[in-house]
């Protein structure tokens, strides 16, 4: 990767964050405007170490999202062009497929919805019944469901490889081992310091920073309403000589009240079946562990009105998932109700991830994407799941917004960076 010591660097733009949004938004501004003097910056050793890569690499058709919604536009679209790109870069992916089960006849309006939503969305699927779920996935019960022929598996840390691969080739910087110290907005561009003690001085920013996207969009944000409660997923992994359960990928019908979509199974691109994930508070933003713990991480959960609220609200459901984390038996039940075969001897522990979940001072979970933008930058302060499906649709809208910005302040700051440099 590009490095340099350079105490001070200027550049056009600077972008915050080594995920996968934040490399696609690098590659597809270098994209639609080559020669952009752009340096990524990256807290850690590598990209895609924290949300990106700990995912459960599903490429999303758009089923779930409201019809309209950023989510849902930027899903479908961004889909479309993963498989492109997955094509054009020889990057292993599989369209194994997805049925999402009502189990009970309760879930049989939610999953009447989820059809409308599926639909409205462009989203090819097929309604069937026990008979049409037992063709499709033989191990799985329920009463109704539908069938998603064309969703997917994909390893994203792969496909984030291959974006900072190409955002280099086409010159672009990344800089690894990067902590932003702080950021500014100041009337001749925006002014970055990072740990190490490098001063980077562009026109325009992007800030993709994840599980700390409100805390660095604060730093030139400082009324930013909503603040991010971290989840921790956890998954099993079904045993090797199991693994014939599951063709595809099997979901339940999620509960519209929150953003995850409930414990399911799924295949992965690099063999063998995941099953989970739970949500369940995480004590510290990047915690893949039950027990890890961050002082500054839980004060700022703990101490945020916004999530007590949300706590009264759901309290049941919040200590069923605990309850589910620390009870392999209650956690294979809910498996069960998806595929009755599933034994608990059949579950090993998996890894996990960490959810960056944006929360309002309301309590209510904010479900879109969103942006905050200022005359300079552009802050992407939610992007939760379908991000990864989504990121080339996003970074291309980011992009578009950038060259905006570029076309207004990228002459003065680089007349004022030379200024500088020359004092």
């Amino acid at each position: 990767m590009k490095s340099s010591s350079e105490p001070h660097r200027t550049c056009e733009v600077t972008i915050v964050g080594g995920g996968i949004v934040g490399l696609a938004t690098t590659y597809q501004l270098l994209s639609q405007r080559p020669g952009t003097e752009v340096v990524l910056v990256e807290k850690e050793p590598r990209v895609a170490a924290h949300q990106t890569g700990h995912n459960s690499g599903v490429i999303h058709s758009g089923l779930y999202y409201k019809p309209g919604s950023r989510k849902a536009e930027t899903c479908v679209r961004g889909s479309k062009e993963m498989f492109a790109f997955c094509r054009a870069h020889d990057i292993p992916h599989e369209r194994c497929g997805k049925v999402v089960v009502a189990t009970d006849p309760a879930e049989i309006e939610r999953l009447d919805e989820l059809e409308r939503r599926g639909r409205a969305n462009g989203v090819q699927l097929t309604r069937i019944g026990p008979d049409g779920l037992r063709d499709v996935e033989p191990h799985a019960t329920g009463l109704e469901a539908l069938h998603v022929p064309d969703a997917a598996i994909v390893d994203y840390r792969v496909v984030a490889e291959r974006l900072r691969d190409l955002v280099v080739e086409g010159g672009g910087e990344i800089r690894f081992g990067a902590r932003v110290r702080s950021m500014r907005e100041a009337p001749h561009g925006v002014i970055l310091e990072t740990e190490d003690g490098t001063t980077i001085q562009s026109a325009t920013a992007v800030t993709c920073c994840g599980l700390q996207s409100d805390r660095v969009a604060r730093q030139t944000t400082p009324d930013l309403r909503t603040k991010i409660v971290p989840f921790r997923g956890e998954y099993y992994e079904v045993v090797p000589e199991r693994a014939e359960l599951v063709h595809g990928m099997i979901y339940p019908v999620p509960d519209p009240r929150f953003p995850f979509l409930g414990v399911h199974f799924t295949r992965r691109i690099g063999g063998g079946v995941e099953a989970g994930p739970n949500a369940v508070l995480a004590l510290r933003r990047e915690g893949y562990g039950r027990f890890s713990f961050s002082p500054r991480d839980a004060l700022d959960s703990l101490g945020y009105s916004g999530f007590w609220r949300l706590a009264r609200r759901y309290l049941k459901t919040g200590l069923a998932e605990i309850y589910r984390s620390f009870h392999k038996p209650a956690f294979t039940r809910a498996l069960q109700k998806l595929v009755p075969e599933v034994r608990s001897e059949d579950l090993r522990r998996g890894g996990a991830g960490v959810r960056a979940q944006a929360l309002d001072r309301n309590g209510s979970l904010i479900d879109d994407f969103a942006l905050v933008e200022t005359d300079r930058i552009v802050h992407v302060v939610n992007a939760p799941s379908p991000a990864a499906t989504a990121s080339l649709a996003i970074g291309e809208e980011i992009a578009g917004l950038m060259r905006k910005r570029m076309s207004r302040h990228v002459g003065s700051a680089a007349r004022d960076g030379k200024r500088q440099e020359s004092a």
